[in-house]
């Protein structure tokens, strides 16, 4: 797929960075947060640099735990547990769009730093996250749909071949050289698989990359932040939402069957960057406030987008896609477990939403 989401993020990154830097901060600074008797610079910093190795830890272990536990007969995904385990985690990702990032857009577009003409005027944050939704799904059946070319033009290339050939990026699933000879229906069976597959590996990252700009998001208003009254539990709070995230992230991952080195790739950039969004907090803290009006603005935006991305991921690519599937469809046992796992997942973030 030529856009990838590692693409999509960099542009996005580039554009944040600029914006907040640039942008005249001209309006009311809103000074409250200078006043709060919480702010103190010096006890904050060996805070913030505790929260970037205990986020990264929390964010690695997430993410790598659908991996790691693979070769677990309970966990496997022939198994019914793993059908409940990932509900669970889209129920954390669909807390994480509504109960996190959409409440936090709301109230930076429409707080009292901003002017009232166009910010409390219009509901911002709603109709970002809309067109975010749309355009997620544009990009998510486009990119289907390039990519299903690109492997039927592959196979029909393979079947043609006396070698058999086959995709390498798909890691020998798409290898039809051996099929010569065998009936149609095995082939349209393993074409039917490989289209599944395809869908996996763009759920994956359309996925990772909402969640990476939203972590980049959160890391740099911790990092920002110098309220000693408020980082502990935040810290705390982050462990655990970018714990359970990262276990979403690498169940869709692990579905996916990357390489070796793709998978690494993307649980890198998932770990690290809501460390390094903290790393980025703390270097521009001199000149960066979360309570300016192009903070307030860009971060606002930015997390509308990125509610739009997670919680249509969560409902139509994960959780959609499962429950219409022939497997939960044909029992109703398993259904109400995964609906049970789904409703703890959601209702878990919702209740970090206190903290965070």
């Amino acid at each position: 797929m030529a856009i990838t989401s590692l693409t999509l993020f960099k542009t996005i990154f580039v554009f944040f960075i600029l914006f907040t830097l640039l942008t005249p901060q001209a309006v009311a600074d809103c000074e409250a947060e200078s006043a709060n008797a919480c702010n103190n610079k010096k006890k904050a910093l060996p805070l913030k640099v505790i929260a970037i190795f205990a986020i990264l830890v929390c964010s690695i272990i997430g993410v790598t735990l659908p991996l790691v536990t693979r070769s677990i007969p309970a966990l496997s995904p022939e198994n019914d547990l793993f059908v409940i385990v990932k509900c669970f985690a889209a129920g954390i990702i669909l807390g994480t769009g509504f109960m996190h990032v959409l409440p936090d857009s709301f109230d930076m577009l429409w707080s009292d730093c901003l002017k009232e003409k166009p910010w409390h005027q219009f509901p911002f944050s709603g109709f970002v996250a809309m067109f975010s939704a749309i355009i997620t799904m544009m990009v998510d059946s486009l990119a289907t749909s390039a990519y299903t070319k690109k492997i039927r033009t592959e196979i029909i290339s393979a079947k043609s071949s006396p070698a058999g050939g086959g995709d390498q990026e798909m890691g020998g699933v798409v290898n039809f050289g051996h099929f010569h000879g065998h009936h149609h229906h095995r082939e349209n069976k393993t074409e039917g698989q490989d289209s599944q597959l395809l869908r996996y590996r763009v759920v994956a990252m359309v996925l990772e990359l909402g969640i990476v700009v939203h972590s980049v998001v959160i890391g740099l208003g911790l990092g920002a932040s110098n309220n000693t009254c408020t980082i502990k539990g935040l810290i705390a709070a982050l462990c655990f939402h970018q714990m359970f995230e990262g276990m979403g992230l690498g169940g869709c991952i692990q579905q996916a069957q990357y390489r070796s080195l793709k998978k690494v790739t993307m649980m890198f950039f998932f770990s690290v960057t809501t460390p390094f969004g903290i790393a980025l907090g703390i270097a521009l803290s001199t000149i960066y406030r979360e309570n300016s009006p192009s903070a307030l603005i860009t971060v606002g935006l930015l997390n509308a987008s990125s509610a739009g991305l997670l919680i249509y991921m969560a409902l139509v690519d994960l959780l959609s896609a499962d429950f219409m599937s022939p497997r939960l469809q044909g029992s109703i046992n398993l259904q109400l477990k995964s609906y049970l796992a789904v409703f703890l997942g959601a209702a878990g973030m919702s209740l970090m939403a206190k903290w965070t």
